[in-house]
């Protein structure tokens, strides 16, 4: 029926295609630009807290004896292959051992080793002694006491030629001079660093929500979990506790466009090889479905249906409190034969639509809604009417609405984005499909208003309601007069004059 094939038996699971990524993006950037400069600001900070050190640099040249130009050659060749044996001298005890008596430093070779550094230039036989240090004089004076021992080192090591002459010489080439710029921490380095690594930190953690995100947050959500249509996607307003009947309150609001079309899509669904009775219901309590309920009523009535909303929620009634009309007594009131339809039914304003309270709150609420009565109640009020709304519990906590669907022509379910989970909305389409009950169609409700705009129609959706409708909306109830408009709020509980009809 409603379920589709393709939803995954763990809803928590949600693949992402290389398609989302740019989704992804737009809805999480937020996210990923504070970890971004967190991170950036933690390079930043380590960055201040490192220490400033200096290198300075001395340069020598190993060069092998000869008389010809086949020895000088063939001693080239030679000091080339044994440069990087001379670099492992430059860092060795017999090498350090003396410079830090020379200097009188306060520490020890395989300490010094950790600050000098020589290497080699490919292809050279030039070495390259660098020296690291707090102080930027002693790292010069380092370097170039380090080329000194070297070159010593080199004459002891090598072989003897006639003469006594040595057959390597170590030259110093360019002398190590004072820096007047710290090599660390290098400040653009780490900050680039942190900004990359802060980058792939930000994307990381989006797609990760994303992937563990089980939130229906749009239409797509919807689809993977059934193949109903969509009939509606309705704006998310915060003032809609105050002023439940859009409506009337704001009716050429983005929301308001919105009811009427479902109002609209509605007319394409096969209502009228049904019952003309529709429960409206969602998966848990929050989403708005009674506000759903009371604005497509007062839509389809606007259309010039006589249209009747009942208040089948026995547990937790609010069309009497969000229209401020008298909910003493309904719909309980005629399943216990305490009263007729006609003697409880209240109408709104001068319009063709009718409400039905739900009455006193009963002890077993599935059983009356279940009952022999209440579906007599719903032929009868068929028969009176064009449609038929019930507003009646979530899916989830109580078996309610599923017996509602059964006597009535079917269900609409209300599914609040960002409220809702892919788990429960699937557990509450397949209470419907196990029941029997007909899904007409699923009303995404509470959508953000950015992504509401891309299943608008047109533009120039802005809200608007008179000076005196926006003063009506700070009352808790109100009621309608001969006009239409709003006119001074009654006590909760108090009976209106001309409530019952």
């Amino acid at each position: 029926m409603t379920v589709s094939s393709e939803a995954v038996a763990d809803s928590g699971e949600h693949a992402v295609e290389l398609s989302d990524y740019l989704d992804i993006l737009r809805r999480r950037w937020l996210g990923v630009v504070i970890i971004t400069l967190t991170t950036l600001a933690l390079a930043s900070a380590v960055t201040l807290a490192m220490p400033k050190k200096y290198t300075a640099t001395t340069r020598l040249f190993i060069a092998v004896a000869g008389e010809s130009v086949t020895d000088l050659a063939q001693g080239s060749n030679f000091a080339e292959k044994q440069m990087s044996s001379y670099a492992e001298v430059a860092t060795s005890p017999r090498v350090l051992a003396p410079v830090i008596g020379e200097l009188n430093l306060r520490t020890t070779p395989k300490q010094l080793a950790e600050s000098v550094e020589a290497t080699v230039p490919v292809e050279t036989v030039i070495l390259e002694i660098s020296a690291t240090d707090p102080n930027p004089t002693r790292a010069a004076d380092i370097a170039n006491a380090v080329g000194r021992e070297l070159a010593r080192a080199t004459a002891d090591l090598s072989p003897q030629k006639d003469y006594g002459t040595q057959a390597v010489v170590a030259t110093p080439i360019a002398g190590a001079e004072v820096p007047d710029k710290p090599s660390s921490p290098k400040i653009i380095r780490n900050l680039g660093g942190g900004l990359i690594l802060g980058l792939l930190i930000g994307l990381g953690v989006a797609v990760l929500r994303h992937v563990l995100d089980t939130k229906v947050r749009n239409e797509n959500d919807v689809r993977a979990l059934t193949e109903s249509p969509i009939l509606g996607v309705v704006a998310y307003d915060q003032e809609v506790s105050s002023h439940p009947v859009i409506l009337r309150d704001q009716p050429l609001a983005a929301p308001s466009e919105a009811v009427r079309r479902l109002r609209t899509n509605l007319q394409f669904i096969d209502i009228g090889h049904r019952s003309k009775s529709i429960v409206i219901s969602s998966s848990i309590p929050g989403e708005g479905k009674s506000t759903i309920a009371i604005n497509l009523a007062v839509s389809l009535a606007d259309a010039g249906a006589r249209v009747i909303l009942v208040d089948a929620d026995l547990r937790r009634p609010s069309i009497a409190e969000y229209l401020g009309i008298e909910g003493g007594v309904g719909l309980t009131t005629v399943l216990i034969g305490r009263a007729e339809v006609e003697d409880v039914v209240q109408p709104l304003g001068k319009t063709s639509l009718d409400l039905l309270p739900a009455g006193q709150i009963p002890p077993n609420p599935s059983e009356l809604l279940g009952s022999t009565a209440m579906a007599d109640l719903l032929e009868q009020l068929s028969t009176s009417y064009d449609m038929v709304l019930l507003d009646s519990p979530p899916l989830l906590p109580v078996t309610d609405a599923v017996v509602l669907s059964n006597l009535a022509g079917g269900a609409l379910v209300v599914v609040g984005v960002d409220r809702i989970h892919r788990p429960q909305l699937q557990q509450s389409l397949e209470s419907l499909e196990t029941a029997g009950a007909h899904l007409f169609g699923v009303v995404m409700n509470k959508i953000a208003r950015r992504e509401a705009a891309a299943y608008a129609y047109g533009s120039g959706y802005d809200s608007y309601a008179p000076q005196q409708r926006r003063s009506a909306q700070a009352q808790g109830k109100r009621r309608w007069d001969s006009d239409d408009t709003y006119i001074s709020s009654q006590p909760r509980n108090s009976p209106k004059a001309g409530a019952h009809r």
